[in-house]
């Protein structure tokens, strides 16, 4: 009983500090405390508790609850919720929960989320903020739930702001959401907050994915929403998930799992604390405090200079950290990040670890680099980026290049030897690599007939490839391979129907918005003469083959490690064919470790015997 007390005053304690904007612990070691208390006292009135206490007399009480999400850490867990129900999924954005009321088609009241019964009447301050229309089409009472947030772009300049009002100067996205909003001056500061919409209530439907054409037909800034149906559907949706919480530009803690039938959500109901129709997949995380030693920039293929730091290595998450992502110019220069200052940094789910805030500034100069660090050319600041706009940037051309030799399987040529080509300005874009012969690769240091013969077979083999690999090499904004593959699966089958495709076309394929629908349509239209000199030079696309993921490697997850005998894109395609998956790195979840090393020389052969996961050979793989 000591115990249940002590673990009800902590999570009364942390869950008033979480909502307050001010947390102290991270969401996994909140949720370890449940877990006790659950373990302990499964009937515990705290374990119920929903959102925070509302002290202001402007109560505003909801008309149905506000409840929590039931969360889950484990792909196998999430999966055996699902039970092969029809499900849809967006991304659980990290900030405050708010509901909007319409009536006669016009916004009357807006109200956090409060201890989930009553909420705080916000109406003046969502006045303020983007992406909440104040009128809609329906007559009716509706109501519309949603996350509140602010970006990277927005946190900056309400930064900015406030140092100017006066004011302190908020610490991160997430904290100043909840200080807002709790504001009972200064409100105008809430035109920096977003609202994310994700739920309609007040309207009949029959499927979840209906909600979302409503929202998107009435100005709703609404999340976008993907229809997973395999389990390596969501696995992929997972890995998705990580790439956005080291490069989105709000933060997300999650993924939330929907089932699509509205009936089944009525036959399911609700408990005390949260829906049983829904889940939330979250990413265990961990924080740390360490000291930046130093920030490198590196250019990126689009001529962003992107900021890393060089950090006192610190173990966090079970690995080794001493690079961490800054995330751009707009913090770095937002927070001053500097040698020798202490900081707080985040690594969740094997994502890249990420820098939070700064804990204890040095006295050291606040530096940033006026000329790229590749060609010495002037950079200039673009909202929060530092751009190098010199498109002969060596940096650039490199990694555009190097992108592509990656994507299309080109796994002779590394990093080094590409640099080395392009010292002796033998290339200087994607297509000059089919004009090279096995002479031009014996200049080459240390490069004899059987190499050189080596480099151009590659080249040359890469040029039957298909289409959905083919337009993931070419570094289309918004064009990863799962974007590229619901492309060419939703009927552009061919080149010459891809290069016809308009915005419109795009947004009705499941996945993408108005917003990456314009950013895909433009990128690609800048690619369309490196499309046709590469189609000149010979490239031909096979036909794809639809993946039933049947096999003996059904939901299997391969993580491959070492040289191959045959390019990675073949053998990566043959598991596919066989049921499976592929990921880039070894966990618990991982089903099989690919290697042809006969000793544990990698850390991901480490992990995987570290773990107890298989571990078979190329020679193993190739028998099923």
């Amino acid at each position: 009983m000591k115990r249940v007390k002590e673990l009800e005053k902590q999570i009364r304690y942390h869950k008033a500090l979480y909502y307050a904007g001010s947390p102290e612990i991270s969401d996994f070691d909140y949720d370890k405390l449940e877990d006790e208390l659950r373990e302990l006292s499964p009937d515990n009135p705290v374990l119920n508790l929903i959102g925070s206490e509302i002290k202001s007399e402007d109560k505003v009480k909801h008309d149905s609850k506000m409840l929590s999400l039931g969360k889950t850490y484990s792909l196998d867990e999430l999966m055996k919720w699902a039970e092969g129900q029809d499900v849809v999924c967006i991304y659980k954005v990290d900030g405050v929960s708010c509901s909007l009321i319409y009536e006669n088609g016009r916004l009357v009241q807006a109200k956090t989320r409060g201890d989930g019964q009553f909420g705080e009447n916000i109406t003046s301050k969502v006045n303020w903020m983007k992406d909440v229309p104040l009128t809609i089409s329906s007559t009716e009472r509706i109501e519309i739930r949603g996350e509140m947030y602010c970006d990277e772009k927005s946190f900056i300049s309400l930064c900015e702001e406030m140092t100017n009002m006066g004011l302190d100067r908020p610490t991160s996205q997430r904290n100043i959401v909840a200080g807002l909003v709790g504001r009972k001056e200064n409100i105008s500061l809430c035109k920096h907050l977003s609202f994310a919409a994700f739920d309609v209530i007040g309207i009949d439907y029959k499927l979840e994915l209906e909600k979302y054409k409503f929202l998107n037909d009435n100005g709703f800034n609404a999340l976008s929403v993907s229809h997973p149906k395999t389990k390596n559907d969501y696995s992929n949706l997972i890995e998705d998930a990580k790439q956005f919480m080291s490069e989105g530009d709000f933060l997300i803690d999650g993924l939330v799992f929907v089932y699509n039938s509205i009936g089944l959500q009525n036959e399911l109901g609700e408990t005390a604390h949260h829906p049983r129709y829904k889940m939330a997949f979250k990413f265990q995380g961990e924080t740390k405090q360490t000291t930046l030693l130093d920030i490198t920039w590196q250019v990126s293929r689009n001529g962003y200079l992107t900021p890393v730091g060089e950090v006192e290595p610190v173990e966090i998450s079970n690995a080794i950290v001493s690079r961490v992502t800054l995330h751009n110019y707009g913090i770095v220069a937002n927070h001053k990040l500097k040698k020798g200052d202490v900081i707080e940094i985040v690594r969740s789910g094997e994502v890249i670890p990420k820098f939070l805030e700064v804990k204890k500034a040095s006295n050291n100069d606040f530096v940033v680099p006026s000329c790229c660090p590749s060609c010495n050319q002037a950079v200039t600041v673009e909202d929060i980026r530092l751009v190098c706009k010199n498109k002969s940037c060596p940096a650039q051309i490199k990694e555009v290049i190097l992108n592509f030799v990656q994507k299309i399987g080109i796994e002779a040529l590394s990093s080094k030897r590409l640099d080395e080509i392009l010292r002796q300005e033998m290339i200087s874009g994607i297509e000059d690599l089919y004009k090279l012969t096995i002479e031009d690769f014996l200049k080459l240091d240390k490069v004899k007939d059987k190499l050189a013969q080596k480099f151009f077979d590659e080249i040359q083999k890469s040029k039957r490839t298909n289409l959905i690999t083919f337009l993931a090499s070419l570094g289309i904004s918004g064009g990863a391979v799962n974007k590229c593959e619901k492309v060419v699966t939703s009927g552009y089958e061919t080149i010459d129907k891809i290069l016809t495709m308009r915005v419109e076309d795009l947004i009705a394929i499941e996945g993408f918005a108005e917003k990456s629908a314009s950013e895909f349509i433009k990128s690609l239209n800048e690619k369309k003469l490196l499309i046709k000199k590469l189609i000149e030079l010979g490239f031909e696309f096979e036909e794809i083959e639809k993946n039933d993921a049947e096999g003996p490697l059904k939901d299997m997850k391969v993580c491959i490690t070492g040289a191959l005998s045959q390019k990675r894109s073949v053998v990566e395609e043959k598991i596919k064919k066989l049921g499976g998956s592929c990921v880039g790195s070894v966990s618990k979840n991982t089903s099989i470790l690919l290697t042809n090393e006969t000793e544990p020389s990698s850390s991901k052969y480490k992990k995987a015997i570290e773990l107890g996961i298989r571990i078979i050979s190329e020679e193993e793989l190739f028998k099923f």
